[in-house]
């Protein structure tokens, strides 16, 4: 599975309309994670960077693709 971000708009009529399209093969299955922008959060920079952060560790636990906590520490000198 892979992961990509878009950004776009809901409609009165509850649909999502994403702001570019999308560079994938047409008629292609997806799943949909919705994170909406509370009125009292900045939509900056530092709010884009935690969410990407968020979703990219979120994907990688998902898939599998993690490593062993005994394995951060290889090749680290503590003094």
């Amino acid at each position: 599975m892979k992961a990509i971000e878009a950004k776009g708009i809901v409609n009165k009529l509850g649909r999502i309309f994403l702001d570019k399209p999308l560079t994938i093969a047409k008629h292609s299955r997806v799943r949909v994670i919705i994170l909406i922008t509370e009125e009292n959060e900045e939509d900056n920079e530092l709010v884009e960077s935690a969410s990407e952060s968020f979703r990219q560790s979120w994907y990688d636990a998902m898939t599998v693709n993690t490593v062993p906590i005994s394995q951060l520490w290889e090749g680290i000198d503590a003094e």
